[in-house]
């Protein structure tokens, strides 16, 4: 049975269901990614945004010990015989090469903002077969909001059926982009698009957002790893709406190098006007990482 989840010190989990999710072949898949975000709630409770101790991996990234408890968590609840693992707080273990179902995770996206407490930070559950992201559940726990869905029955937001954008124009399109890319710089050549820019953490959220047509686009031309993004691809095309890579070939999963060079998605009508906006900076970015 799929259920919005809720903070579970304030509501038992909610009876809303949807006979899609149900009847859904990865419903096994579900019930095992819901189990794992509502496992979360209990964790996220020992902290408070913004005050947390932090240690940084090479490379200046934080990690906190909510990463390392929620990775705990999800294996506990996802992994089972004859599937494979990716995460970014486990060691990478290189017989998911060899299997056809892999769950790909990131414990805490946007771990940044979660020490900075800026509510933009979330669980990220994907499930990749055959080399294609299936399905996918996020849970942001500081507002509370729940994505849960897969490529066979749809997507629901906090238990409720929700869909990407049917917008047909690129003009006025809510774009959601990454606060460091932002920061960096790296979003100035779209100052004065015909679309508007949002500032976010977390791609994982913000794909997400994408997903239940809360914002109509959302893209990095920045690398990311698959533990980053394969939650929300998941969900973005379980909810109608596209995602490629900046090459516009299908996004694939469970790679032996898990670096992307970047991703695109959206609403599946702004495809087109999207990668015609981009056309030069993705053959310049393209170039680039091949060098």
């Amino acid at each position: 049975m799929h259920a919005t989840i809720v903070d579970g010190r304030q509501n038992a989990l909610a009876g809303i269901v949807t006979k899609d999710l149900m009847t859904s072949s990865y419903s096994d898949i579900l019930d095992r990614i819901e189990a794992a975000l509502t496992s979360t709630h209990e964790i996220f409770s020992r902290f408070t945004p913004g005050a947390v101790e932090t240690e940084y991996k090479t490379g200046h990234d934080p990690v906190t010990e909510a990463d390392h408890a929620v990775d705990a968590a999800l294996r506990l609840h996802l992994l089972r015989d004859k599937e494979g693992w990716l995460s970014e707080e486990s060691v990478d273990d290189r017989t998911r090469l060899a299997k056809e179902r892999v769950w790909v995770v990131d414990p805490l996206d946007g771990t940044r903002e979660f020490v900075q407490g800026i509510p933009e930070f979330c669980v990220s559950i994907g499930f990749v077969e055959k080399g294609r992201p299936v399905a996918g559940g996020i849970y942001n726990p500081a507002t509370k909001e729940t994505f849960l869905g897969a490529v066979d029955c749809g997507v629901t937001y906090n238990g409720n059926p929700a869909k990407a954008s049917e917008r047909s124009k690129l003009d006025g399109s809510l774009v959601l982009a990454s606060r460091s890319e932002v920061k960096r710089g790296e979003w100035k050549a779209f100052e004065n698009s015909s679309f508007q820019v949002r500032a976010m953490g977390s791609v994982a959220y913000k794909l997400a957002l994408v997903s239940a047509g809360l914002a109509d686009i959302t893209f990095t031309l920045t690398p990311k790893n698959e533990w980053d993004v394969m939650a929300g691809a998941a969900l973005v095309q379980s909810a109608g709406g596209f995602v490629c890579t900046l090459e516009n070939t299908r996004l694939t999963a469970n790679n032996a190098n898990p670096l992307l060079s970047g991703l695109l998605a959206g609403g599946r009508y702004l495809k087109t006007d999207l990668l015609s906006a981009l056309g030069p900076h993705l053959q310049f970015t393209v170039a680039a990482s091949k060098q």
